[in-house]
């Protein structure tokens, strides 16, 4: 039972479930529809053609990309809006702004929905529709298999290609310091061989001056042991000095 509060009916309609707002979200039919199905009014589906009846998009027709539930909004294809920054975003339409000119057929519980008090001719107009809108969605499937699969095709060739010549760009950068190296051992080699020959030269002029100096400290150590040994008699003539001199003091 229906509330008359205006209260009461906002609330009603803002707390509804999902599958009240499913009904909720639907559209007048065009008029040669709504004499084939004998309805003025039907919930809007996605892959129906729909006609914008008023605002800033009035007359644009075009089939319906997404439905939002939540928000009783729907979104038609064409319908875009430019931010500030340059992008292009969907601009979302009421329902009650909307006409229905082709229905989409695709889904069997939909078609029985609509057959129910129909005469069999009709019915057999709306299973004849509804094959041809399957064919056509399935030519749209494939012809987007094949256009993904060019794609990436495409994009695995790109991939090729840049990494060959990441290849080629690297190879040049690997053979110069190749070239280069030996160069230097060369160098270096013949760098050590000139201060091996400075080397010897060296030596012999520092041999001679060694056997000077050798034959310098022979001769002052023989002075020195000499000295040191009248040393040590000094220190026994002291003792036997000391010696003496006590035994004259005691006598």
């Amino acid at each position: 039972m229906k509330s008359s509060k205006a209260r009461k009916q906002r609330k009603a309609f803002f707390n509804a479930p999902l599958h009240q707002r499913r009904r909720q979200i639907a559209a007048h039919l065009e008029e040669n529809l709504l004499l084939k199905y004998d309805k003025r009014r039907i919930p809007v589906v996605r892959g129906d053609t729909v006609k914008i009846m008023r605002g800033a998009f009035k007359g644009h027709e075009n089939k319906v990309a997404n439905v939002h539930l939540k928000k009783h909004l729907v979104e038609v294809e064409g319908v875009t809006i430019t931010k500030a920054d340059g992008k292009q975003i969907a601009k979302s339409v009421h329902p009650s702004n909307l006409l229905i000119t082709k229905l989409n057929l695709t889904d069997k519980w939909r078609r029985r929905r609509l057959e129910e008090g129909l005469s069999s001719e009709t019915r057999k107009e709306i299973e004849k529709e509804a094959t041809d809108q399957v064919k056509e969605l399935e030519e749209q499937r494939k012809a987007e298999e094949q256009r993904r699969k060019e794609e990436e095709e495409a994009a695995a060739k790109e991939e090729e290609e840049s990494a060959v010549e990441e290849e080629t760009e690297e190879k040049p950068a690997e053979i110069e310091p190749e070239e280069t190296k030996p160069v230097k051992k060369d160098e270096n080699v013949a760098e050590q061989k000139k201060e091996k020959e400075k080397e010897p030269a060296t030596v012999e002029k520092a041999e001679p001056v060694k056997e000077s100096t050798d034959e310098k400290p022979q001769k002052k150590t023989t002075p020195a042991k000499e000295k040191k040994t009248p040393k040590k008699k000094s220190s026994e003539e002291k003792k036997e000095e000391q010696s003496e001199e006590e035994k004259e003091e005691k006598q």
